[in-house]
């Protein structure tokens, strides 16, 4: 038999595999922030911002893993599984890339989600231990990291894609690392849940508690020192310098403040611990009442579809004029409830559009 056939059908038997109706669930109620913050935001819910972005990219570490441990145990051959990954990779980055081109009022972060898919090819065998030390050194070691590339790297499409700032892979990575981690593990098991919970609360707790305790003080210290040292406040850039003395000075004050995509190491940290709490949760609806999950798991298999019709939507709005903020009461409700709707009516014609562009694009190559 044909070793493309043989491949073709080992996929498909992953693809028809059992899903984890809560991972999708969770995947969906990301979707839904990600809605909510860009058009209806208030007081009440400016918790999604920057929060539903992690929460995604810890879903997406989970699936990552599991979709290459699943091929893996299919006997589908490691280079197939590499193949797999970039060309899903490039067809994530070129729709990216044709969504910056709009120019829209949203940040676009499928570039960046494409990169962490690359770049964390080479552990997708590293046991959960191995992946979640990873992902400890990576809270750590990643915000400062990204910041230098943010201020060496600007300009730079790829590589700033990789790690030029809060919106690259690298500072996502931490997140997605700890969500490859967790793929690791087996969902289905109640302690395990239980686990995820505790370590949610864990987590999210103290490092609340530095944010609003400690975090002032050594954000105001830092400002006072640097108040003192004119270079590094009133630096005049030449933009047509070489490089790199046409860079700007690296904006160390941002480890410092826990905002919205920031990249922080507190922000990301209890991003996490929230997210695992929510992980951890729904876990257990699904065991008690499955199908009160049904609506949000259709819009976590549609992640793609969705994000794409938000930022085309955005931009549109903008192109002709119209608000794009829903400031009336319960607006943030309202977009939820839009977002279940379509979330439904692809499901009910059985359209991804995107979702199915991806895996057509796929079988060009394997």
């Amino acid at each position: 038999m044909n070793e493309r056939v043989i491949i073709g059908k080992e996929l498909s038997t992953v693809k028809e595999s059992k899903r984890l109706p809560a991972l999708d669930a969770v995947r969906g109620l990301a979707v839904i922030g990600m809605y909510i913050q860009h058009f209806a935001l208030n007081q009440w819910n400016s918790f999604v911002s920057g929060n539903t972005m992690i929460l995604f990219m810890l879903c997406s570490g989970i699936s990552y893993t599991i979709m290459a441990r699943r091929m893996l145990e299919g006997n589908t051959e490691r280079k197939f599984l590499n193949i797999r990954i970039l060309v899903r990779s490039v067809f994530i980055d070129f729709v990216g890339y044709l969504l910056i081109l709009l120019n829209g009022p949203f940040a676009v972060v499928l570039t960046a989600y494409a990169m962490l898919y690359v770049l964390t090819l080479p552990l997708v065998h590293l046991s959960a231990k191995k992946l979640f030390i990873l992902s400890g050194a990576a809270f750590v070691l990643c915000p400062p990291l990204m910041l230098i590339g943010m201020s060496l790297l600007e300009g730079a499409a790829l590589l700033s894609d990789i790690a030029g700032g809060p919106g690259s892979a690298l500072a996502w990575a931490p997140v997605f690392l700890a969500g490859m981690a967790i793929g690791r593990l087996d969902l289905h098991k109640t302690g395990t849940i239980i686990k995820f919970i505790a370590a949610g609360v864990v987590i999210l707790i103290p490092v609340k508690l530095v944010e609003i305790f400690v975090l002032p003080g050594i954000y105001q210290s830092y400002m006072e020192w640097a108040s003192l040292n004119p270079a590094l406040v009133n630096a005049e850039i030449d933009a047509y310098a070489m490089w790199p003395y046409n860079t700007q000075p690296i904006m160390w004050h941002m480890l410092f403040i826990s905002m919205p995509q920031g990249g922080s190491s507190c922000e990301l940290l209890a991003g996490t611990g929230g997210s695992l709490i929510l992980l951890g949760m729904f876990c257990l609806i699904e065991k008690v009442h499955g199908m009160f999950l049904k609506p949000f798991c259709n819009v976590g298999k549609l992640s793609l579809t969705l994000y794409v019709i938000q930022i085309v939507v955005g931009w549109g709005l903008e192109v002709v004029g119209v608000d794009r903020s829903f400031m009336v009461p319960c607006g943030d409700i309202m977009v939820a409830i839009l977002v279940i709707f379509l979330g439904y009516i692809f499901m009910k014609f059985k359209s991804s559009p995107f979702e199915t562009m991806m895996r057509t694009f796929e079988k060009k190559f394997i």
